[in-house]
């Protein structure tokens, strides 16, 4: 089955960031990123990482909604190492996100699949980035209240998920060219391409016949 499982032991444009607050959200993407560098505290380590990405349904201080140029709902994004271990983030924000901790059978293997098209209350905060510039982060996520539960809107982008297992090449062109660019870094990308030309090397051009068994109709 392709996808992501967590386990406790284991395009380009302008874009305009959403601005610091609380908001209304829908998880609408998972993003396989593949393996990552990753440098906390001094230390270098690689390590699996995925991305989700969602739509914010609210209005800005002015009370002016929050939308693009496209008049489209804003989106955000975090990043996660692919764990459930006790002080990860992922297990943090999906805890508070449900309400409840993960039982012990969910540890050994949440299908994230789950998380797609589900409603959530975000907080958005403000930090300068080792570059120097701001950036708005999704601080935490946490459950709708029940008041709201009732009255959510309606989901405005479809829901799906880019594994690089098996990547769906149209909506990775959809991508940021910086999103592309860390995807295509990973380790399990690059295998990707070695296949890929080991593959041409072994079957070189067709000879004009190769495709016709798939006009044979049984």
């Amino acid at each position: 089955m392709v996808g992501l499982i967590a386990r406790e032991s284991g395009g380009g444009g302008t874009f305009t960031p959403v601005p610091p607050g609380m908001y209304l959200a829908r998880c609408y993407r998972i993003v396989d990123l593949g393996t990552q560098k990753s440098e906390y505290q001094g230390q270098v380590k690689n390590l699996k990482k995925f991305m989700l990405q969602f739509e914010v349904h609210g209005e800005d201080d002015a009370g002016q909604p929050l939308v693009t140029a496209k008049n489209e709902p804003m989106s955000i994004s975090k990043n996660f190492t692919l764990s459930l271990a006790e002080k990860a983030t992922l297990r943090k924000d999906l805890e508070t996100w449900r309400g409840r901790p993960f039982t012990e059978e969910e540890r050994n293997g949440f299908q994230l699949e789950n998380v797609l098209g589900k409603w959530a209350m975000i907080a958005v905060t403000k930090a300068m980035g080792k570059d120097g510039k701001d950036y708005t982060n999704i601080a935490n996520i946490n459950s709708v209240p029940k008041a709201m539960k009732a009255n959510l809107p309606e989901g405005h982008n479809k829901c799906a998920g880019f594994y690089i297992e098996k990547p769906d090449m149209d909506l990775f062109e959809t991508f940021s060219d910086n999103l592309q660019a860390k995807i295509a870094k990973s380790p399990e990308w690059q295998a990707r391409k070695g296949e890929r030309y080991a593959q041409e090397q072994n079957n070189p051009a067709n000879s004009g016949f190769d495709d016709m068994d798939s006009d044979i109709p049984f």
